[in-house]
Formats: C-alpha cells, sequence, structure tokens
C-alpha cells in the first residue's frame, strides 16, 4: 500500500530528536518500533491536487514559526492495530489554515483538522493502554510545546518533499 500525498509540518531538529529518542525507548521496552519522520499532517489524498499544494504554499508560510501546544494523548482506528498520538492545539490562524486546505481538498475531510503527531503505529488493540503508560513515563511532562519551522508538499510516491 502506497502513502498518501501530505502537506506537512516538521517539528525544529532538537524536537524531531527528542520525539526519535522517545520512539527508541519505547522500543526498548518491546512495543512496535515506529520509522516514521515525526511530523504533523495538515491534509492528505491518494494524489494530492495542484491547486491544493498552491493554496498550501500561499498560506501556511506566513505562520511559521509555529507552536502547538500538546494538550493530551488521543487513539485512532478500529480494527486490531491502533495508532496513539499526541493531540496538539494550534492557534487559530493555523486551525483556519488547515480547514480551508481540508475544503479544498477534494480527498480532504471537510472543514476538519484533528492536530496531532503520531506517536505510536501499528498499535496492537492489547498494548494500548501499556503503551500509552509508557509513553507518559519516558516523556518529560515539560515537552509540552512542539515548534515547526518548516512546512510543505510530502509524496511518497516520488520520495520527494518541496518545502514551502
Amino acid at each position: 500500500m502506497v502513502s498518501p500525498d501530505n502537506i506537512l509540518m516538521y517539528l525544529v531538529p532538537e524536537q524531531e530528536r527528542r520525539v526519535r529518542e522517545i520512539f527508541a525507548k519505547l522500543s526498548q521496552r518491546g512495543f512496535p518500533t515506529q520509522n516514521q519522520t515525526p511530523h504533523i499532517t495538515l491534509t492528505f489524498a491518494p494524489t494530492m491536487q495542484g491547486c491544493v499544494v498552491k493554496r498550501a504554499a500561499e498560506i501556511l508560510p506566513p505562520l511559521l514559526p509555529a507552536e502547538l501546544h500538546r494538550v493530551g494523548t488521543v487513539v485512532f482506528g478500529t480494527k486490531s492495530k491502533q495508532t496513539i498520538a499526541w493531540l496538539l492545539e494550534a492557534s487559530d490562524e493555523l486551525e483556519a489554515a488547515a480547514r480551508e486546505l481540508n475544503r479544498l481538498n477534494p480527498d480532504g475531510r471537510g472543514d476538519r483538522w484533528i492536530p496531532h503527531l503520531t506517536m505510536g503505529l501499528r498499535v496492537p488493540r492489547g498494548l494500548v493502554s501499556s503503551y500509552i503508560q509508557a509513553l507518559d513515563e519516558v516523556t518529560s511532562p515539560h515537552f509540552k510545546v512542539l515548534k515547526s519551522e518548516k512546512v510543505g508538499f510530502w509524496s511518497p510516491k516520488a520520495q520527494k518533499f518541496i518545502d514551502f
């Protein structure tokens, strides 16, 4: 299965390193290894329309640097494997931009956006509660604000990132 195209934000390098350290600590505890680059998705589609990429390039760069606040932990999924993420709160301006991009994207979620940073992909349902507990144990309680200075378009099919 090919991953979808994404408009996304990357964390500043120091915070990406910290998240990767958390992934490593969770893996050392026997949880599924997380290989994804930490990012915040604004919208995605099997193939992103050019008009969405163009609009994203217009409205997102002025919103950087962006700060998103970690406000909780959420679980996504209804099958045997779950996704565990930090729920984030964005500025009103970033929220409005993400909602606009999702409305413009024919494969988007309409006027919705749930800002989050995935901390666990494909976690077996039976491990979810222990994964969340371990995530809390290995994460500093002071790591509450995530920062992004880089936003762009990622195409997994082309293995190409276009920085806005």
